[in-house]
């Protein structure tokens, strides 16, 4: 009779093996960017969603296209556009005159992974369409709540906000993700790699001829959440948690610091990445490794910090080297 220990090791280990296996599939279309794809890999471990923030032409779409590819899940895209209407992403009530009443179309939300391109070039009345959506998991039209498939998961793009014809995000959408990751250029070497697959006949827009195939579906997806939740965090640790959250809002260079949603992530964010990386315990390295993606949108830096240079990471590591760490 097998022990049902070791038999829960052993899914635990398969998910594990098979979430993994989407960073070999991703680097097959992508070049670098680890802590983008790391990134998007924790966020479907916690049902969260993702805001990816990069200057144009640094891979963003390609990368949740090629996490899409990787996955056997629904995927929908969404280019955001000044002129969208919120029911171009939600749905609407359509008339049909053969039985004489309305019927709901839904919009391209109804996925398990949405990819919201350039979501901050598109007014604020469109981007809160989906506020609805991340937080409830659900779409209200004419007063009917709509339940969305699971797993869902909205990876947003957005261009930094001093670019033209942007518009900047709202605190209370920015909240709704769980992480904000910055996609940078890539190193000198990294873009030689670029320029020599494209060379060799890459085509961005044909992922499976660069061989990118489903390694993950919905049941390695369950297994690998079910195993997350039972990683073990010490009383310690959600101390130190709360500590950092709580040191952001006495912070004199932020005017907002993070909310309890806020320590709620970086938890969880951490929960995440102990798991990945072979451990049932959460330990204090593991809240410092994705206490930047977690936080760094959830607070907001005064305008004379701002002025000085003072970014909303430097201010987090300055909290990290100062709030005192949990033996």
């Amino acid at each position: 009779m097998m022990d049902p220990t070791t038999d829960n090791a052993a899914s635990s280990g398969g998910a594990r093996s098979s979430l993994e296996s989407l960073r070999t599939e991703i680097s097959k279309a992508v070049v670098g960017q680890d802590p983008a794809v790391t990134g998007l890999v924790v966020a479907l471990l916690c049902r969260g969603h993702v805001l990816l923030e990069g200057v144009p032409g640094v891979a963003k779409t390609l990368l949740v296209r090629a996490l899409a590819a990787s996955l056997e899940l629904d995927t929908k895209r969404v280019q955001f556009t000044p002129d969208l209407m919120p029911s171009d992403v939600t749905g609407s009530l359509v008339y049909d005159a053969r039985s004489t009443e309305f019927s709901f179309q839904p919009g391209p939300v109804f996925t398990n992974l949405l990819l919201a391109d350039e979501i901050n070039r598109t007014p604020p009345k469109t981007q809160s369409s989906l506020l609805e959506a991340m937080e409830e998991r659900q779409v209200t039209v004419d007063g009917t709540p709509r339940p969305l498939p699971e797993p869902f998961l909205v990876a947003a793009t957005q261009n930094p906000v001093e670019y033209e014809g942007t518009y900047p995000l709202p605190e209370a959408q920015l909240d709704r993700f769980l992480l904000k990751l910055t996609v940078p250029l890539p190193s000198r070497e990294d873009e030689i790699n670029v320029l020599k697959r494209h060379a060799e006949g890459f085509n961005p827009r044909d992922l499976s001829a660069a061989g990118v195939r489903p390694v993950a579906g919905p049941a390695d997806l369950e297994a690998a959440r079910a195993a997350v939740a039972k990683t073990t965090v010490s009383p310690e640790i959600t101390a130190y948690v709360v500590d950092i959250c709580r040191a952001t809002r006495e912070s004199p260079s932020l005017t907002l610091g993070a909310s309890p949603r806020g320590a709620t992530a970086l938890l969880s964010t951490a929960r995440a990445w102990a798991w990945l990386t072979g451990r049932d315990y959460v330990i204090p390295d593991d809240v410092k490794a994705l206490a930047l993606p977690t936080l760094r949108h959830r607070v907001q830096l005064r305008p004379e910090a701002e002025m000085e240079g003072v970014t909303a990471d430097s201010v987090i590591n300055a909290i990290l080297a100062h709030v005192p760490v949990p033996r």
